[in-house]
């Protein structure tokens, strides 16, 4: 009887073992880069200007991102993102979350 107990902890212990480290692995995923965090908003401003057409501060808005493609693009991705965050902003959209 005791060999038995010890025999299904061990075996127990192994599948928790397994299990945890599985599901630490798959949990953490790869943060986004800056580079792509200016393309992922960039594009949510594209459909925000899409369903948000009728928007008062469309102008506004579209000079934003023209200006936060133009940061990303050299290579100043924080003022970009800033730029882009912005002008979702402006749409009454709430800028993607990465995390």
């Amino acid at each position: 009887m005791y060999r038995i107990s010890i025999s299904l902890m061990g075996a127990l212990l192994s599948m928790s073992l397994i299990t945890a480290a599985t599901g630490a692995s798959i949990s953490k995923a790869a943060p986004l880069t800056r580079t792509e965090r200016c393309t992922k908003l960039s594009h949510q401003v594209d459909q925000a200007l899409e369903t948000h057409a009728a928007a008062t501060q469309v102008t506004a808005a579209k000079a934003l991102q023209r200006k936060g493609k133009r940061y990303c693009a050299k290579k100043k991705e924080a003022e970009g993102i800033r730029m882009l965050a912005n002008a979702l902003k402006l749409l009454g959209v709430t800028p993607i979350d990465p995390d």
